[in-house]
């Protein structure tokens, strides 16, 4: 079936390049050097697709919201679909739950998000399930964790010798390399795996630090120096104190039996030293 990838960033581009040639087309703000065909599209100005839509066709969405909700680029994204897609696969966050204190949550989970960017996720997520509905479209939801992988791994953080939080204030750890949440996307397209939320991760939660003093004993570099809650409260940014300060252990069972994804990358030590220059 045809698939239309929109967005071809720092995941996009990994997925758009396991589809076929000749089955595929990727939707790009910017240029990107692609072997597989990539069109302009830019959300914030555009009413109409710069491609012709087949009768069947699926759709990979990876574009982040912007501004306040409702999110206006897939607001008019969607209204240019036409006809509508037979599924929609989205790329939104784990961080929909908020902060649960550490406890574990799964897919029945209630949404709780305590900050902007989570609450315009929420807002998508609410968005795309009415539209689909309507539209007679099936829609898969990911919610992904914090995403790593070839040129994602803080390598510049560690160097600057800028802090972490330290381990005994450190929270649990959701992560998830980035071409096992490409895996994801393809698993997803296929008609056989059922409609609805999964949430995607390594299932390993180790903290924050704990990860990026793994990336700097395998660049042969200083772990980075630790700080107290307390002193981050200080120095980090809101928003990254919101991350470093929200706990959760993301369940992601589902994943694996229903989507039928098990990651390549279960541990931190392999996928970093995959995603190593």
């Amino acid at each position: 079936m045809f698939t239309l990838v929109t967005g071809t960033g720092y995941t996009g581009r990994r997925v758009l390049s396991r589809l076929p040639v000749d089955s595929a087309v990727g939707l790009s703000r910017s240029k990107i050097d692609a072997d597989r065909p990539v069109e302009p599209l830019d959300l914030d100005a555009v009413t109409a697709l710069p491609v012709q839509l087949p009768p069947s066709y699926s759709v990979i969405y990876t574009v982040p919201p912007k501004g306040p909700p409702p999110d206006r680029r897939l607001r008019s994204f969607l209204a240019m679909l036409a006809p509508s897609p037979e599924r929609f696969v989205y790329i939104s966050t784990t961080g929909v739950y908020g902060d649960c204190g550490g406890k574990t949550v799964t897919e029945a989970t209630p949404v709780n998000p305590s900050g902007e960017r989570a609450e315009r996720r929420v807002a998508a997520e609410t968005l795309l399930s009415d539209w689909t509905s309507d539209n007679d479209c099936q829609l898969i939801i990911l919610r992904a964790p914090g995403i790593y992988g070839p040129g994602r791994l803080g390598i510049e953080r560690i160097q600057a010798g800028l802090p972490m939080l330290s381990e005994d204030d450190a929270n649990p750890g959701n992560r998830i390399h980035v071409d096992d949440l490409a895996s994801c996307c393809i698993a997803a397209l296929s008609a056989h795996v059922p409609t609805g939320i999964y949430n995607v991760g390594d299932n390993d939660h180790r903290s924050p630090t704990a990860f990026t003093s793994e990336v700097a004993r395998q660049l042969g570099l200083p772990a980075p120096p630790q700080i107290s809650l307390e002193d981050a409260r200080v120095e980090f940014s809101p928003q990254r104190l919101s991350f470093m300060t929200e706990s959760r252990r993301v369940d992601t069972s589902k994943m694996r039996k229903v989507l039928g994804v098990t990651p390549r990358y279960v541990n931190p030590e392999d996928g970093i030293k995959a995603s190593l220059p």
